[in-house]
């Protein structure tokens, strides 16, 4: 994440996105579920279940754990998050409205960021490769491990 990034922008963005996407497809962004995504949104790196309980809990709420859970598969089941299952943690989606069945994760080994790059042609070569060995996915996500742009020797000098 750059320096300019106006992160308060980019988690109301985020929201207002959740909105428009729970609304057009007639499913209920409850205000649980809303504050969920606003704490995954917190930051570019993964959060987990139990991180979430315990901001949940600063805020006064005292959800049980298959609360959080469901919220968060909802979340899911919508395209606003990402569940990295390397981290059993998760992040938001900043393309919700967009249709993308095969998502990349890049995951920064150094800072723990998450950036989703979101390139068509790697699903489908993902995908056709599945179709000829048999099987037909209906989620592909390739978590890519690596080191981001900041924290890598020599950021900055090319």
């Amino acid at each position: 994440m750059d320096r300019a990034h106006d992160h308060r922008r980019c988690i109301a963005d985020a929201l207002d996105a959740a909105e428009r996407v729970c609304a057009g497809r007639g499913a209920q962004l409850t205000e649980l579920r809303r504050r969920v995504l606003e704490l995954v949104w917190q930051s570019h790196q993964p959060v987990g279940a139990y991180q979430l309980l315990a901001a949940l809990g600063r805020d006064g709420h005292r959800p049980a754990p298959p609360t959080i859970y469901r919220a968060l598969d909802f979340l899911q089941a919508q395209g606003l998050v990402h569940r990295i299952e390397s981290r059993n943690a998760f992040v938001g989606c900043p393309y919700p409205e967009t249709d993308h069945a095969a998502g990349q994760l890049l995951i920064c080994q150094a800072c723990g960021t998450v950036t989703e790059l979101l390139d068509p042609a790697i699903g489908e070569t993902v995908r056709r490769g599945a179709r000829a060995a048999g099987f037909w996915p209906e989620r592909v996500t390739l978590e890519i491990e690596g080191t981001c742009g900041r924290c890598a020797p020599g950021a900055g000098r090319a």
